[in-house]
C-alpha cells in the first residue's frame, strides 16, 4: 500500500496546521519519493505560498531534505523520530540475532512485521544479493490478506479485525492471490492450528514466503517472521523448522512464558 503521488488529483485543503503538516508528509511514498514544491502542493491540496513556508519549517527542522535537484524528500531527523516508535524500537533490537541466525542460515530473505490495523507494516528486511526478489521495504505496508506475514498477524487478530478484513474486497496481487473469503478463512483457521502460514505466489508469483508468530510478555502476538525463498522448487516443510525456531527465540526475548517452556533447538541444524 503506498501514499499519495504528488500525481494524484488534489485533495480538499486540511484545515489545521497539523493537518496541513500531515498532508505534506503523506505526499510522499515509495512512489513519489522525491517531489518538487508544486508537487507537494498539488497533493496536499495547499496554496503554493502555504506549502512553501510548511515545507520551508519541515526542512529547517529535518524532517524534510532539499536536493541539488531542487525536489524535496523525507529527511533523517523523521527517520529517527519513528525509529523509536515502541513496537518497532524493542522489538527489532531483541529480534536482530534471530534474524540474523537465519538469514545466515538459508542465505534468502528474512523479513519481520506487525500489523497495523488492516494492514502490515514491515519493521526489519534483510535482503541477500542473491535471493528471491521482494516487493516489501521496512516502512512499507502490504494488505494482510496476501502475505504469509500478514496472515499470521490477522489469524492471531482480535475477532473484530478479521471481520474488518473479510467482509471488505481482498484485492488481488497476482493470479495467486487468496481473493475468497471462505477460503481466507479456512487458511486462518490452519495458521492458528500449525502456528504457520505458507503464502506461495500471492505478492510475487516468483516467490514463495514461510512465517510463524511472534508472541510478547503475555504471550499474545506481536509481530510475525517470515523468509521468502523461490517459488520453482521450494520445500516449505524444510524452512518451517528454522522459521518456528527464530520466530520462538524472538518471543523468548520479549519474555513469552510460553516460547520459555518450549525447548529451543539449534536454528542451524534444522534448515
Amino acid at each position: 500500500m503506498t501514499s499519495r503521488s504528488g500525481g494524484d488529483p488534489p485533495r480538499a485543503a486540511p484545515t489545521t496546521v497539523t493537518g496541513r503538516v500531515l498532508a505534506i508528509l503523506s505526499a510522499f511514498s515509495a512512489d513519489a519519493a522525491a517531489l518538487s514544491l508544486s508537487a507537494i502542493a498539488r497533493s496536499a491540496g495547499l496554496p503554493l505560498s502555504t506549502a512553501h513556508r510548511l515545507v520551508g519549517e519541515l526542512t529547517g527542522w529535518g524532517a524534510l531534505e532539499r536536493g541539488v535537484d531542487g525536489r524535496y524528500r523525507i529527511g533523517l531527523r523523521l527517520w529517527e523520530v519513528g525509529a523509536l516508535a515502541p513496537r518497532s524500537l524493542g522489538l527489532r533490537e531483541r529480534a536482530m540475532p534471530y534474524l540474523e541466525d537465519l538469514y545466515e542460515a538459508t542465505r534468502q530473505n528474512v523479513q519481520l512485521a506487525v500489523r497495523d490495523g488492516t494492514e502490515v507494516v514491515y519493521v526489519e528486511r534483510l535482503a541477500h544479493p542473491e535471493a528471491v526478489r521482494v516487493f516489501s521495504r521496512v516502512g512499507g505496508r502490504m494488505p494482510l490478506h496476501a502475505t504469509g506475514v500478514g496472515q499470521v498477524l490477522l489469524a492471531f487478530a482480535p475477532p473484530a479485525v478479521q471481520e474488518e478484513v473479510l467482509a471488505a474486497p481482498l484485492p488481488p496481487l497476482t493470479s495467486k492471490t487468496v481473493v475468497d473469503r471462505h477460503e481466507l478463512r479456512r487458511i486462518l483457521a490452519a495458521v492458528r492450528r500449525e502456528g504457520v502460514a505458507v503464502a506461495d505466489g500471492m505478492v510475487d508469483l516468483l516467490s514463495l514466503s514461510v512465517a510463524a508468530p511472534v508472541r510478547g510478555e503475555d504471550d499474545r502476538v506481536v509481530a510475525a517472521l517470515s523468509v521468502v525463498v523461490p517459488s520453482a522448487g521450494a520445500e516449505p516443510r524444510s524452512i518451517v523448522p528454522a522459521v518456528r525456531a527464530a520466530a520462538r527465540g524472538i518471543s523468548r526475548a520479549l519474555g513469552s512464558p510460553a516460547a520459555r517452556r518450549r525447548p529451543s533447538g539449534v536454528l542451524a541444524a534444522q534448515v
